[in-house]
């Protein structure tokens, strides 16, 4: 069964996600809601993937299909199906499952480190992404690219992944199969260009971290990707 992706702005695509699902012959839809594109029949689907955007997790009434995303998660994970979120998307799955997502103290941006937490390194996909790429040993923390103002408590039942400096909940799990990221391991250095520029910044405060990280931070997605859309 295919993948289901959602966009919560035409702006924030899939990334590394897509480029792996095509790479790896799999089938996925991608559909815009910021877009008004329909969704269709979510039981055709056995993994659903939910994308960043600029608004608020909370803002449902102004975005509907923010609500929509949420019974989907949980309508998912009853399913014993797979759901990775992403920044907005690790936001709404907070919501799904009871916790409070609000504004933090000061944005996080660009490449900072993530730290794993004990939970953490006991999940065989958090310590793919763990392990470096080329030289094959295991990090605690290395640096993951960062674009959020938000922040979210971690739901009842469900276990703490990731944390970092400047906010404490940066991933977690719910249940066996459902995994949140604060964080952007999809990000291709092209989407980073767009983002900044969106927020009338100048690209030459990220290019040379960019250039030092993406591709291991890629080659981390991967590793994480081959083990998450396994068997679909």
């Amino acid at each position: 069964m295919p993948v289901l992706i959602l966009k919560n702005m035409t702006s924030e695509g899939p990334g590394t996600i897509e480029t792996f699902l095509k790479e790896n012959d799999m089938s996925y839809k991608v559909i815009d809601l910021y877009a008004g594109e329909a969704v269709p029949d979510t039981s055709k689907f056995n993994t659903l993937v939910m994308l960043g955007g600029l608004m608020c997790a909370n803002e449902k009434e102004q975005y509907p299909f923010l609500a929509f995303e949420e019974k989907l998660v949980r309508k998912f994970v009853a399913d014993g199906k797979k759901v990775l979120g992403i920044c907005l998307g690790a936001q709404i799955m907070a919501n799904a499952f009871g916790s409070s997502v609000y504004k933090g103290e000061q944005k996080e941006a660009g490449w900072k480190d993530v730290e794993l937490t004990d939970d953490g390194m006991r999940d065989q996909h958090m310590r793919s992404l763990a392990v470096h790429p080329a030289a094959g040993d295991f990090w605690k923390r290395f640096k993951v690219f960062h674009w959020h103002g938000d922040t979210f408590d971690i739901p009842k039942q469900a276990v703490r992944l990731f944390g970092s400096d400047m906010y404490a909940n940066q991933a977690f799990r719910y249940g066996d199969n459902a995994y949140a990221l604060q964080f952007h391991i999809e990000v291709t250095k092209d989407m980073i260009k767009n983002w900044v520029a969106a927020e009338n910044m100048n690209y030459e405060i990220y290019r040379n971290d960019t250039e030092r990280y993406h591709e291991t931070c890629s080659a981390r997605a991967y590793n994480f990707y081959q083990g998450f859309f396994s068997g679909i």
